[in-house]
């Protein structure tokens, strides 16, 4: 496993790669990584010839201060598991080498901006644009993987992605869960154990919204029940709780069974800010 830790690095080896015809592979991370990265990078590693993932705490998709100086930081523990699973190359840059100056250039992505996290986290989809942008140009991949669980971020790179006629091809690998069925999130070594047990109530409410649906329970009685069951909890917080088309994000007023649907929550456990999603009709 070779780190690295600048374009020109990288570019010594992707010149070789280019002339081999080796297919290339990324997985963007900002690390304290968990199995559900690890399931990137085995799908990454099917697929690809060279596997490269990039390790970067974006200050640029933060709109929370506080939450960027405490996000988790282990790049030990990650480079070992890297290299357990035999991955070609580990990116490492510094703020610096992604942001030699403060980027002039906004993304605006429309209407994904108006609706669940564009709406609550104003600025976050910019930042994220940018730098995946900036990944995809350093590195030049013929693939890109990401998690499902980061469901309208996998929105916002097929739209970049098509947008500006990139040529990569994204691939969404499904949550990766714990036994209890809370979502893997690097955020969840932040929790208190009380606000761990809390968390529960994430997927907890996915699952029985989707059950209730599925009943033919209207939907505005669903998100009101699920609106009172995290009011019953003493460190939860809801901020949202809401059911879309998963390509266009638009909101669904009602359940309809013949057209695509997940739900989508976010919400506090204390401080720390999670999301999930579960698809209904996929």
């Amino acid at each position: 496993m070779q780190v690295i830790y600048t374009g020109a690095d990288w570019q010594k080896y992707w010149f070789k790669f280019l002339k081999s015809d080796k297919s290339i592979g990324l997985i963007p991370t900002m690390g304290a990584l968990h199995e559900g990265h690890l399931d990137l990078v085995r799908k990454a590693k099917e697929e690809s010839d060279i596997v490269i993932v990039s390790i970067f705490v974006n200050p640029t998709q933060f709109n929370n201060q506080e939450d960027f100086d405490n996000y988790p930081a282990t790049l030990n523990e990650d480079l070992s598991k890297l290299k357990s699973e035999n991955v070609d190359f580990v990116f490492i840059p510094k703020i610096d080498t992604i942001y030699p100056e403060k980027p002039k250039l906004s993304i605006n992505f429309g209407d994904l901006e108006t609706v669940l996290e564009g709406a609550f986290r104003p600025g976050h989809f910019n930042g994220v644009g940018i730098v995946v942008s900036k990944l995809f140009n350093i590195i030049k991949p013929h693939k890109a993987y990401f998690g499902q669980k980061d469901l309208q971020q996998t929105g916002i790179i097929k739209r970049l992605i098509k947008d500006l006629s990139m040529d990569v091809q994204l691939v969404i690998v499904p949550t990766r869960r714990e036994d209890d069925g809370l979502a893997m999130s690097s955020r969840n070594l932040r929790l208190s154990p009380e606000e761990r047990s809390q968390a529960l109530i994430l997927i907890n409410s996915l699952t029985k919204a989707k059950q209730e649906l599925l009943a033919i329970k209207p939907w505005f009685e669903v998100q009101n029940q699920i609106k009172r069951d995290f009011e019953e909890m003493s460190l939860a917080s809801l901020e949202y709780f809401e059911m879309i088309h998963p390509d266009s994000f638009m909101n669904y007023m009602d359940f309809d069974a013949s057209q695509k649907s997940s739900i989508c929550v976010a919400a506090y456990l204390g401080k720390i800010r999670l999301i999930d999603n579960l698809p209904i009709i996929s």
